[in-house]
């Protein structure tokens, strides 16, 4: 076989292992990113595989690309009705709470190092974000949910504190690279990239979907491949334009994800698996980047950056950015404990690398230690947490219907999943009693398993999982009624 052959090989391989590893981890209670990072390093040249890799500037370019689908697919998969009411608290945890601690852990990292104050908050910027996909794997894994908006909270910060992490990461590297820049100058950049890339991630999402309902493709099987253009377009032109790419494809996936469009949910399946595939390659990537026989040296000072980052550089950025807020004391130390860092810390981590500083392979092999102690520690513990603080909830299975809704661009329809509370007013009372609005119908009831197509003479029961077609105005009255709002 040629060389190309072999390395199609070796990359299939890689990621049949790496899916197969996905399903052991919900058993064995370790988040599956930790075992697709034990897949790279077994594959890399100090492991069995023996895959020479060392090439940051491919890396960078893969990881680039990949952040820009994770962010946009967890923008899709967002429910704007859930994330509102937290929008505030959320957008102050994904700013302040990410520069809160990023001078923690960077000015930590300083003394523990002995690095410059620049380089240490180089290495606090690449950590200040999260990454709630490993959260909420694990938390599925053992049937655990957060109470009240503790998980609409934590969405919302870990797909809106990327783009706040990559600002201060290059910020940073601007500094330490061209010692004429002043620190004051990054201060017009951020409200630049930040408005810039608010407004066009807006505006371009709402050209998205025109375009999406009016192209009329010949075939369906292009629909994805036109996403994957766009969502490309949305972040290079941002960037070239001075905003921030990243913020723009994450807007523009949380406003796709209020609108009605063809494809709507084959095109948010495909998102979610093309957002796990590039989760995947960059932790494969970090494991096939890292050196094992080049830990020991940075071990204890890893360990320990690791430790006051959980305990102390975390905690810290939520409860001053949540004071006066509405949270308990528990919610917030909730909030504080789910901190897993992700794929963006490796992005991250190979932009020092390219730039040339100094201490470059350091700080990447720090960012290994961390990344692994904060999915080893904060991933398997979560569900134990969550139960000790009182903060857990049983995980609703979500609603499996037989059938798949794909709106044409002139139908102004939806098709949602409400469910019947236990203190909901229906009921006991017949779906003729209750007075459905004549703009929705119930299409299918799920009740203890069974999916069934109700009639006038239904009568409703608590935990009842209903599946309504109806236009949006009608759609909130029907919430109405089954909430008992006014």
């Amino acid at each position: 076989m040629s060389s190309i052959e072999y390395l199609i090989l070796g990359g299939a391989i890689l990621l049949f292992f790496s899916v197969i590893a996905s399903k052991a981890s919900g058993k064995l209670g370790i988040p599956a990113l930790l075992l697709f990072l034990a897949v790279g390093m077994l594959a890399g040249s100090d492991g069995i595989g023996k895959i020479y890799f060392d090439d940051p500037y491919l890396a960078e370019g893969l990881g680039t690309v990949a952040l820009a689908f994770i962010l946009f697919s967890g923008g899709l998969n967002t429910e704007w009705s859930e994330v509102r009411p937290v929008i505030g608290s959320g957008i102050l945890l994904s700013t302040i709470g990410v520069l809160v601690t990023c001078i923690l852990t960077g000015a930590f990292a300083t003394v523990v190092l002995q690095l410059s104050l620049l380089e240490g908050l180089l290495l606090g910027a690449i950590m200040s974000s999260t990454d709630a996909a490993a959260v909420f794997s694990v938390l599925r894994s053992k049937r655990v949910s957060l109470k009240g908006e503790i998980k609409p909270l934590l969405e919302l910060e870990s797909g809106s504190n990327d783009p706040m992490a990559v600002f201060l990461t290059v910020g940073l590297l601007l500094l330490l690279g061209q010692q004429e820049v002043s620190k004051f100058s990054l201060i017009p950049m951020f409200f630049q990239q930040m408005i810039l890339g608010t407004l066009l991630g807006f505006f371009l999402s709402k050209g998205i979907k025109r375009l999406l309902n009016g192209i009329r493709l010949e075939y369906d099987g292009l629909y994805p491949v036109f996403t994957i253009s766009c969502v490309l377009i949305v972040f290079s032109l941002t960037q070239v334009l001075g905003g921030n790419g990243f913020l723009a494809v994450y807007v523009s996936g949380l406003i796709l994800g209020r609108e009605n469009f063809v494809h709507k949910r084959s095109l948010t399946l495909f998102h979610d698996g093309l957002a796990w595939l590039m989760q995947i390659s960059m932790f494969l990537t970090l494991g096939l980047l890292v050196f094992p026989s080049r830990l020991p040296a940075v071990m204890v000072p890893g360990l320990a950056i690791s430790a006051f980052l959980i305990f102390v550089g975390r905690p810290a950025g939520v409860f001053l950015t949540l004071i006066g807020s509405r949270y308990q004391f528990r919610e917030k130390l909730m909030v504080s404990w789910v901190g897993l860092r992700g794929a963006v810390p490796i992005i991250l981590a190979t932009y020092p690398l390219l730039a040339g500083i100094a201490k470059a392979d350091t700080i990447f092999h720090i960012v290994f230690f961390i990344v692994l102690t904060s999915t080893l520690l904060q991933g398997t513990s979560i569900p134990y947490v969550a139960k000790w603080l009182g903060v857990d909830a049983p995980l609703k299975e979500k609603f499996r219907y037989p059938l798949q809704y794909v709106p044409a661009a002139d139908v102004k329809n939806d098709l949602v999943e409400l469910e019947i509370g236990p203190n909901s007013p229906v009921i006991g009372k017949t779906i003729i009693e209750v007075a459905i609005p004549k703009d929705a119908l119930i299409v299918l009831l799920q009740r203890k398993g069974d999916v069934f197509v109700p009639r006038g003479g239904t009568r409703f029961e608590a935990n009842d999982t209903i599946l309504v077609l109806s236009e949006k105005s009608a759609l909130e009255q029907v919430r109405r009624i089954v909430s008992g709002g006014n």
